[in-house]
């Protein structure tokens, strides 16, 4: 199993009036295939617009709103795919097969999203099915991000890195977490 840690930045120069939070990722990915992503938020969520539960569906979009996301690549290959969770348990996937160059979507299976939310802390976790990741065999670059909703509409955007003046989380400069390849039995 490969594991990866990471705290989330604002990106310095987009507007934001939302709460001053703390947000962090782990993801993890077995030798089987599957994984799992978890985003911790923590500070006044009053202040934030979280998307109401609804039915676990593939939906475009969701980046509009509170929505947490993965970007996975291998080093050095220009495709890329994007996942994005919703704290409504929406979510969707795209493949990409280089720069925002979208390429056909990719046949998933559903994530399977769980929420927790408190006054000051939310937790998103979404379980990958086997087959969710791009070759289990290789190393993976990966991109965690997520745009939160202020209750003025205002959104901000948290990645790892913010290489660029404007917000782009398909900026694979901003890929910073590597997950190891699949050990090899001997």
């Amino acid at each position: 199993m490969q594991t990866a840690h990471a705290r989330l930045l604002r990106h310095p120069l987009a507007p934001w009036s939302g709460p001053a939070v703390t947000l962090s990722a782990v993801c993890t990915r077995a030798d089987d295939g599957t994984g799992e992503c978890r985003f911790e938020l923590s500070g006044p969520l009053a202040a934030l617009v979280v998307p109401a539960p609804a039915a676990a569906a593939r939906v475009d979009g969701l980046w509009r709103h509170t929505c947490f996301e993965l970007f996975a690549g291998h080093p050095g290959a220009s495709g890329y795919r994007e996942f994005n969770f919703s704290p409504s348990g929406e979510w969707a996937a795209y493949d990409f097969g280089g720069y925002r160059a979208p390429a056909p979507p990719p046949r998933l299976p559903a994530p399977a999203i769980r929420m927790t939310l408190a006054t000051d802390a939310l937790s998103l976790t979404a379980v990958l099915g086997a087959g969710s990741w791009p070759s289990p065999d290789a190393a993976l670059e990966l991109g965690l991000a997520a745009v939160l909703e202020a209750g003025d509409g205002t959104l901000g955007y948290f990645a790892l890195g913010h290489p660029a003046a404007r917000p782009d989380f398909h900026d694979r400069r901003a890929f910073a977490l590597t997950l190891a390849p699949r050990a090899r039995s001997a």
